[in-house]
């Protein structure tokens, strides 16, 4: 290419992710870091933010903008311990909010960060074991895995598979250990598979055990498709070029279901995975970066070609894909026993916002770590499964939902426990439009539809973005709302209730009143021409509501 981006340049010029991260941390006339450092601390899983309700008064004050971080942990398939789950409360009230966010990416996020106690939170991070290194940036980020399967072994394996590609294609520089945690004792200045550029743009990898498809698996740049024999896993099949994002107004980009490889055993998944994160490296669009990601590479390369490059590099064949089926997306919000007889919990996180409302959310999850009843795992879906607890814990648990008000779980409709929302507005900078703040109010809205139509119970997926980039994963919900401007969303239907079809634009630019109009007449449509278990998705698509 005759030119790359400015970012390329500056990890180019990075020093391996140190840049001048430490000067940034060091300045104490700004909030921010230096321009440049704004990119770098992203593979460091930082992001810079301010709070965007009051840029305008602190403009007229003459005051820059109210800078804080983000920091996103790096927490493969999810599962943490009980202990861990508690620091993250105590440093949450120590240096942020006392608010955690579990996100679409089975992890949590702070918010509200000082520049000036990063380096005090990642310490503390790391004394109970958990890192936020390449949770966000043009690396391979924090992997996902199925939460909902739990019987039998291979509920376990899959976490563990989720790990071992993690460790496996994190950066190798030392960048990390230096600037956050003053270790300087085994410096390391190389890449040996990212290089000095690392890769053109953010990369995502999601394991899936049918038939659950709780991470949305066609949705990534590689997925994972566990392929069972005897209760183990015993391979998987390989979808590549998967992606949510797209750009308002640039019909170049555009999102994607993953496309299938084959299958492959499972020993020979992390070398499948390190050819293809090496052709993305080679081949990606360094020169745009609305063009950067897999899905755009394969589709300029073809799938059969890309197919028997990665074949060629992996010296793995891909052998024909095995057979299988998806029946369920949502988290199962009941009491379960696992394979060793302990039980399971998943309970209804609304955004993944761990805030107390109406519910004691907050108060009652730190009793149970405090009082070590339940390890967790986060989901996909932004909620939070309480697992191995012994029969012993149970009634306790039960008791501390109780008083909490979180025992409630089978009241919720089915719109509500398969909504999904972006932090948007105020925090992220990209956001153009409310996601998690405005999403929880429209659904009431909506609901107040359904029970007069007697659909309360049905399963309906709703989720919203701030923005066109797809963080909730919106173009693979059966109702997609993307925001377009403060207020405007552009509404997307017809999505499945499985995650394997794409949903369509409906109408652009449309505010909550149009929104609920289009949505009472489609869902009074559904709710009298609907065939036995149809879902909603599906009667819009046979309806061809959307061309």
């Amino acid at each position: 290419m005759s030119k790359v981006s400015e970012v390329e340049v500056i990890k180019k010029n990075s020093n391996f992710l140190r840049g001048t991260l430490k000067e940034s941390l060091e300045d104490k006339l700004t909030g921010a870091v230096f321009e440049p450092d704004q990119q770098l601390i992203k593979l460091h899983g930082f992001y810079q933010q301010d709070d965007r309700d009051r840029r305008k008064e602190r403009a007229q004050k003459k005051l820059e903008s109210e800078y804080s971080f983000m920091l996103r942990l790096r927490i493969s398939g999810g599962k943490v311990t009980a202990k861990q789950f508690k620091s993250f409360f105590d440093i949450s009230d120590l240096y942020s909010d006392g608010d955690l966010k579990i996100t679409t990416r089975q992890t949590i996020e702070f918010h509200s960060l000082s520049k000036f106690k990063l380096k005090d939170v990642v310490k503390a991070l790391d004394a109970v074991g958990v890192d936020s290194i390449a949770a966000c940036g043009d690396v391979n980020r924090n992997v996902i895995a199925s939460s909902n399967y739990i019987d039998g072994v291979a509920g376990t394996e899959i976490v563990e598979d989720a790990d071992l590609i993690s460790t496996s294609f994190l950066p190798e520089t030392t960048a990390y250990q230096e600037i956050w945690l003053d270790k300087h004792d085994k410096k390391v200045e190389q890449e040996s598979l990212y290089g000095d550029v690392y890769l053109p743009r953010k990369f995502k990898i999601a394991l899936a055990i049918p038939p659950y498809n709780d991470v949305d698996v066609y949705a990534h740049d590689i997925g994972l498709i566990a392929i069972l024999k005897d209760g183990k896993i015993a391979g998987y099949n390989i979808l590549a070029g998967g992606g949510m994002g797209m750009t308002h107004g640039n019909e170049a980009t555009y999102p994607r279901l993953g496309s299938a490889l084959g299958y492959v055993d499972r020993s020979d998944i992390i070398s499948v995975i390190r050819a293809i994160l090496a052709f993305q490296r080679d081949h990606g669009n360094r020169e745009d970066r609305k063009q950067a990601r897999l899905k755009y590479t394969i589709d300029n390369y073809g799938l059969a070609e890309f197919t028997q490059k990665i074949e060629k590099a992996s010296r793995v064949t891909f052998q024909a894909a095995q057979d299988f089926s998806f029946e369920y997306r949502t988290d199962i919000f009941a009491w379960r026993r696992d394979v060793n007889q302990n039980w399971h919990y998943t309970l209804f996180i609304e955004n993944g916002r761990i805030i107390d409302s109406e519910g004691k959310v907050n108060e009652a999850l730190r009793k149970i770590s405090e009082q070590d009843l339940a390890d967790i795992q986060f989901t996909t879906n932004q909620n939070i499964s309480l697992v191995s607890v012994s029969d012993e814990n149970k009634p306790k648990i039960e008791q501390i939902l109780k008083e909490a008000n979180l025992d409630n779980q089978d009241t919720l409709s089915g719109l509500r426990k398969n909504s999904m929302a972006c932090v948007a507005l105020n925090k992220c900078p990209l956001a153009v439009a409310e996601g998690q703040r405005y999403l929880p109010e429209l659904v009431t809205k909506i609901e107040n539809i359904l029970s007069t139509l007697e659909l309360k119970d049905e399963d309906i997926t709703i989720r919203m973005t701030g923005c066109p980039n797809g963080c909730a994963r919106p173009y693979l919900a059966e109702i997609g709302l993307i925001g377009l401007s403060h207020g405007k969303y552009n509404l997307h239907l017809g999505g499945d209730r499985k995650g394997l079809r794409l949903n369509k634009l409906y109408k652009s630019d449309l505010n909550e009143k149009q929104i609920l109009e289009e949505l009472t007449h489609f869902l009074t449509s559904y709710s009298l021409k609907r065939q036995d278990s149809e879902s909603f998705g599906d009667f819009i698509t046979r309806q061809n509501v959307i061309n």
